[in-house]
């Protein structure tokens, strides 16, 4: 069975108290000021498939803050123009510049992570329609997909079965 708890570090003292670091059951980690229990003044949340938000805390809650992608991408609540429908490129594309015409980016990682058969890649980690279990690029568990999820995840995200043109078997030449 798999053990879920929270773990708190600090050198001040044993209250959640001060400056310290809080992990929490799925692996996200808070590093900041806490008071009475609750994130409280400057802190980070930082998500173990990488990524963070940043944020001035009160009593527990963001009152400004700033959430920052695993490439570096920041999110814009007001002007988000990133895959907006009339730009798609990916943002290495953006940051980096196209490949060669006829060399497609399939993700905004480049080379994409290798897909374990019959998953997707749901952005976050791989997704198992049969278990209906997304776990991270590390195979731990991250969540049970709900019904919206499981079919947002099968119409939109790439599958270990796809090929791409370079990746398709050639016609052989005795069968013509």
């Amino acid at each position: 069975s798999m053990r879920q708890c929270s773990q708190y570090v600090s050198e001040a003292s044993h209250q959640m108290e001060g400056y310290g670091y809080y992990t929490l059951p799925m692996g996200t980690e808070y590093r900041g000021s806490l008071w009475d229990g609750m994130f409280h003044g400057h802190g980070e949340l930082r998500r173990p498939t990488g990524g963070a938000y940043r944020a001035l805390w009160e009593r527990g809650l963001p009152t400004q803050g700033k959430y920052t992608f695993t490439d570096g991408l920041e999110f814009e609540l007001e002007k988000w123009l990133y895959c907006d429908g009339y730009d798609r490129r990916f943002y290495t594309e953006i940051t980096s510049g196209f490949k060669p015409p006829g060399i497609a980016q399939l993700t905004n990682l480049d080379p994409p992570k290798i897909i374990p058969k019959g998953c997707y890649d749901c952005g976050d980690g791989f997704y198992n329609p049969k278990t209906r279990i997304v776990v991270d690029y590390k195979r731990k568990f991250l969540r049970n997909a709900d019904d919206d999820e499981h079919e947002w995840i099968l119409r939109t995200c790439r599958k270990a079965w796809d090929l791409t043109a370079e990746e398709q078997p050639k016609p052989s030449d005795s069968l013509s």
